[in-house]
């Protein structure tokens, strides 16, 4: 199965980042949901392919001192949670 993932805009508000951290925090969700997608799959509903203009995901807990990574991986993990149901 290939898998093609397309992120068209990232809005990142009300985060605790500087101007440089975006790209770091991008990289860190396109890394972390291609190994997620990798390893477990999709949803029966995304299977079949197609866009999706929305995606319902469970809230992120961001903690002060939390790295650009670590903050991309937990988006990562919300939407795939998203993606699996």
């Amino acid at each position: 199965m290939k898998i093609s993932l397309h992120i068209d805009r990232l809005v990142l508000e009300g985060l605790p980042l500087g101007n440089k951290d975006g790209p770091l925090v991008q990289a860190a969700i396109e890394k972390e949901l291609s190994r997620l997608l990798s390893d477990g799959g999709l949803g029966n509903e995304m299977r079949s392919g197609g866009a999706v203009p929305r995606l319902a995901a469970d809230g992120v807990q961001v903690q002060q001192g939390d790295s650009p990574g670590m903050i991309g991986k937990k988006i990562a993990g919300s939407v795939y949670g998203g993606l699996r149901r």
